[in-house]
């Protein structure tokens, strides 16, 4: 099966009204990086100076970046039906995604996004371990080397090794493909994928039993 690693960096929060600054993908096919991808999208204006003091992205290496469409042209290549997509949050990611692609393929972005199975490692991280949830706290839990996180490319590479570790814990991770848990207090955040399904997650005290996963309840 052909595995995309993947994490995006935003001007914001909103999917609708923001754009992906930075799209980092770790591609793998049969278990073998075949690509390693990471590329600024310069997105035409100034960023909000909140975005530049998290992520530590400048608005020089965005005007210095790839064309968006550029981007979606490579998403529009690399996203075949045989392949997995993961991120965490990857509501979040999915989202901006799909903007992206409608952008530039109206007609065809929902197509290319729901040919695609997905897997969120939040999803899975809520039923292995205590709050709080964040990629760090994964990291962390597993004793994972720490990155430059809020930068793409590094959250990528920390992305590929908590899933690494979560499947060596337990190999269910099949079981949670195009299941994302969302807290019902807040609900789904981004658009409703009619490829997803979405189930209320509430937080765990600890790594819950083979039977009280969430795709179990």
């Amino acid at each position: 099966m052909r595995k995309i690693y993947f994490d995006t960096e935003t001007t914001g929060l909103n999917c609708k009204d923001c754009q992906i600054i930075e799209l980092a993908m770790l591609i793998y096919e049969d278990d073998e990086k075949i690509l390693e991808y990471d590329e600024f999208i310069n997105v035409g204006y100034k960023l909000p100076p909140k975005i530049i003091e998290l992520t530590g992205i400048t608005d020089e290496m965005v005007q210095n970046g790839a064309d968006e469409k550029e981007v979606a042209s490579f998403l529009k290549k690399n996203l075949t039906s045989d392949t997995l997509m993961i991120a965490h949050n990857c509501q979040f990611d999915l989202s901006f995604v799909y903007q992206l692609l409608y952008r530039h393929y109206p007609d065809e972005a929902l197509d290319i996004v729901s040919d695609m199975d997905w897997l969120d490692t939040l999803t899975v991280l809520k039923d292995r371990k205590k709050y709080p949830h964040k990629l760090i706290d994964g990291v962390n839990h597993y004793d994972i080397s720490e990155v430059n996180f809020h930068r793409a490319i590094d959250d990528t590479k920390a992305l590929y090794d908590l899933t690494s570790a979560m499947k060596n814990e337990r190999d269910d991770l099949r079981e949670y493909i195009n299941i994302f848990g969302y807290n019902p207090k807040y609900g789904v955040s981004g658009g409703i994928f009619p490829f997803i399904t979405y189930k209320k997650q509430d937080f765990n005290n600890r790594m819950v039993s083979s039977n009280s996963i969430l795709p179990n309840k």
